[in-house]
């Protein structure tokens, strides 16, 4: 979930919220640094930062402060004697920052959700000190916006674009490597890409739906897509990136075409690559990979048949186990 998007959305229909940002954590407290939820002025939350009961305290300081134009630092406690009389399951302390969202800052998180969904880097620095709240975004290139900073400010962070979670600096400044989504390109546009792109989209992929049929490749048929793509599959590698993060998932209608769509995706740097189809199937196209002279390495770094195997039948089904070995592969270093 692209909780920047989101907020650019409340900004522009004039309304706005909190936002929780997990800053530090101690023990084993349910999410790590770096956790958001954006709680709207109508009521409506966005994210989570562990659930129950931490959760729940912090919606309620949220609608505490919200439209008064205050952050704040909440701090929660889970000791032992805590978590047994309100039935936690987790422990630990947190830090969590409130912000104010400012219509002033729209630009901002515009420019900050829209590098996420890309897998460009970038920082978020909040700082909330004695000059008040500001808000700077620092994208490719040192692209910045939102309230300025010094030359030497931007030195001082710039070491943090590779880090992973947030860090405090000055006791004042937060400093927030962006998350970055990983892009997704699915490659055919039937019934298992529909479910393919909806559970992929629950997870952070930044989902490409590609097919070269109007009627099937459909905002309507697809409402869950960043992106939707209607070209021949011969001439749409043109439009594709790949830098060696993007994870392909080849469930085209046919055999030619995946076929086809596979010999392509081989040619280029890619994170993941998988093929849906028979082990028969599978070992005709493999067969025919080798005798065009690709290498049994680049061939055995194509998962077919696709997916974790838990023995799927129904198109859902089939889509849980291949985002799940999309997760796998994601979380490896």
């Amino acid at each position: 979930m692209n909780i920047y998007r989101i907020i650019e959305q409340y900004i522009i229909e004039g309304k706005t919220g909190i936002l929780a940002t997990v800053i530090r954590r101690l023990g084993s407290a349910p999410r790590d640094t770096g956790a958001k939820m954006f709680i709207g002025e109508d009521g409506r939350t966005y994210g989570t930062i562990g659930g129950g009961k931490l959760e729940l305290d912090v919606f309620e300081e949220a609608l505490k402060i919200m439209g008064k134009g205050l952050t704040r630092i909440f701090h929660v406690r889970m000791n032992a004697t805590t978590i047994a009389e309100q039935g936690m399951l987790c422990g630990g302390d947190v830090d969590i920052l409130l912000e104010p969202v400012d219509k002033r800052y729209l630009e901002l998180y515009r420019e900050a959700g829209q590098c996420s969904e890309k897998g460009k880097r970038g920082i978020v620095i909040t700082r909330f000190g004695h000059a008040g709240f500001l808000k700077t975004f620092v994208g490719p290139e040192n692209m910045t916006c939102g309230d300025p900073i010094t030359d030497e400010q931007l030195i001082k962070v710039q070491r943090y674009f590779d880090q992973r979670n947030p860090v405090v600096i000055d006791g004042d400044t937060v400093v927030e490597p962006l998350i970055i989504y990983s892009p997704l390109y699915i490659f055919g546009a039937g019934h298992v890409s529909q479910f393919i792109s909806k559970v992929a989209k629950i997870v952070d992929f930044y989902v490409v739906v590609i097919d070269d049929r109007a009627e099937f490749a459909s905002k309507e048929r697809f409402p869950d897509a960043d992106e939707i793509i209607v070209d021949n599959f011969d001439k749409v590698f043109s439009k594709l990136d790949f830098t060696g993060k993007e994870y392909a998932v080849i469930v085209t209608r046919g055999h030619s075409y995946d076929a086809f769509v596979l010999q392509e995706v081989l040619k280029r740097d890619y994170r993941y690559v998988g093929m849906i189809g028979s082990r028969r199937k599978i070992k005709i196209i493999f067969d025919n990979l080798k005798e065009m002279g690709y290498s049994e390495e680049v061939i055995k770094s194509v998962h077919a048949p696709i997916g974790i195997d838990i023995d799927a039948e129904t198109p859902q089904e089939i889509a849980v186990s291949i985002v799940a070995e999309l997760i796998q592969e994601r979380a490896k270093v």
